[in-house]
């Protein structure tokens, strides 16, 4: 049976049409001025269900907060949906959720004030209702130097992969917590048409937390699926989606800071909620994000407690990625008893880590051996991201330089023969 079309990036069809977009008059009043303070740092967010919801977070003035919305096909039929102001942040934050929406379907959209301070239109597809194929992204530590040094490894991706139509965030996506100024960078990083054209799932790392507390700019900006867990912080950070046919979870391994006292019965409380997550997964793919690596890079670190609380997990339910942050440098591996009898063919969960910008620590594999695991990839001194592409039983991996350089890369595939991890030749 021939493979399903891949649909056209949203990104792509607003860039090749943005012209023909601005010429379509919606039923809406334009505004008469220019508005002195136009909405920015818009934001897409997946909902547990995107096929037929998705939630847009914006900063803008302090008055109402408007999404106006329409089909792609249809731009003339604007339906104008009420949002709330969330909280401040450097300014006004705001919220809407757009329901009713039909599984892979175009979408344009702007947001504002329900008045004379509006975006410019941003596109957006819905994902398909069951298993498609598409292409998401998955970033390390972003976090320092981001216009100069992580920005362009950015801006790599999303011109390498046109198509991709998810990213995932590992943490550390600025260096201080609250520091408007990074926060803004990183919008800058990634520009308009990708905050707000692709969906982003994302998990804080440490950096997101100043002292004992999350970030202010956090919930405002990444609200979650609202299905996470309770506990300190975790609602606020804890959540999955399902996306043609994979199940993104991210996860909050920030014991330090968010619960110092009761490290334990917080990660175990996520590992509770995170096991009722795979066993009702209704598709064939898992992919979890948190911050702080199960097998540390660092010679000097060892995230003993993450591991002791969901390692086990990961492996009974055989997730397929498990996507890490915090340790400055690349390295992808698995378990010594997920060995075969082939050394390019491995079985059970693939454990990633990685980073996006330009801060590098050391590397080496010790406290991957010293737990049962083995690096069939390490490299330290090197910025990357990571290209992942979903198509029924396969799933193909790649992590590249910003001047497109291979790293790593390797197939998941599951068939009547059962799972098999191979690395490229």
């Amino acid at each position: 049976m021939p493979a399903s079309p891949r649909r056209v990036s949203p990104r792509v069809l607003a860039a090749a049409g943005a012209a023909a977009l601005a010429a379509v008059s919606a039923p809406v009043a334009a505004p008469s001025a220019l508005a002195q303070e136009a909405p920015e740092r818009v934001l897409l967010s997946p909902t547990a269900d995107p096929s037929r919801s998705q939630t847009v977070t914006w900063r803008g003035p302090e008055g109402g907060s408007v999404l106006e919305i329409a089909p792609a096909d249809d731009p003339g039929r604007v339906v104008r949906v009420e949002g709330e102001r969330t909280g401040d942040a450097g300014g006004a934050y705001h919220r809407a959720t757009a329901t009713g929406l039909e599984p892979g379907t175009g979408y344009r959209y702007r947001v504002g004030d329900g008045g004379g301070s509006v975006t410019d239109w941003l596109a957006f597809s819905t994902p398909a209702e069951g298993a498609e194929p598409f292409d998401f992204l998955y970033f390390g530590d972003i976090q320092n130097d981001i216009t100069e040094g992580a920005a362009p490894v950015v801006r790599a991706a999303l011109e390498a992969e046109p198509d991709a139509e998810l990213a995932v965030h590992a943490g550390d996506l600025i260096n201080s917590a609250n520091s408007d100024s990074e926060w803004g960078e990183w919008y800058g990083a990634f520009g308009p048409g990708a905050t707000g054209g692709m969906n982003h799932v994302a998990a804080p790392g440490n950096h997101e937390y100043a002292g004992l507390r999350l970030s202010g700019h956090w919930a405002l900006q990444f609200p979650g699926a609202g299905n996470g867990p309770e506990g300190n912080d975790l609602p606020e950070t804890v959540s999955y989606t399902d996306y043609q046919g994979v199940r993104f979870i991210t996860l909050n391994s920030n014991y330090r800071a968010a619960a110092p006292l009761s490290p334990r019965a917080w990660l175990e409380a996520q590992e509770g909620w995170l096991r009722k997550a795979l066993e009702t997964n209704p598709g064939r793919w898992s992919v979890v994000a948190f911050h702080h690596p199960v097998f540390s890079n660092s010679p000097s670190r060892d995230n003993g407690p993450v591991r002791e609380a969901w390692l086990d997990t990961f492996e009974e339910f055989d997730v397929d990625l498990v996507l890490q942050g915090h340790d400055h440098s690349y390295a992808r591996g698995n378990l010594t008893a997920n060995r075969t009898g082939d050394p390019a063919v491995q079985t059970g969960p693939v454990y990633a880590v990685s980073v996006t910008g330009p801060k590098m620590y050391d590397a080496d594999d010790s406290n991957w051996t010293g737990n049962g695991a083995e690096v069939r990839a390490q490299r330290a001194d090197t910025q990357t991201y990571q290209a992942v592409s979903v198509d029924g039983g396969t799933l193909d991996y790649v992590a590249r330089t910003a001047d497109g350089e291979v790293v790593d890369a390797f197939t998941i595939t599951k068939d009547e023969s059962g799972k098999r991890v191979t690395d490229a030749s």
